[in-house]
């Protein structure tokens, strides 16, 4: 989410003035940001179903090893 989508959060009870409401509305914001960004950095650090699916390139052959082929 972002500044320009604001979160859908409800008070259930009590009688919050809007100090507290804006209080909260930050903490929680915050909050929910700090577990996007962690969210976000985990996926690109973890690979993708098809970056796993890849097997790696065989090493490549020496020029010496041929030489002695067929002897």
């Amino acid at each position: 989410m972002n500044a320009e989508e604001p979160y859908d959060i409800r008070i259930g009870g009590g009688n919050p003035s809007g100090e507290e409401i804006a209080a909260v509305t930050a903490v929680l914001s915050a909050a929910l940001e700090e577990l996007a960004g962690e969210h976000r950095r985990r996926q690109r650090l973890t690979p993708s179903a098809w970056e796993r699916s890849q097997r790696a390139m065989r090493t490549p052959l020496t020029l010496g090893a041929w030489k002695t082929f067929g002897i």
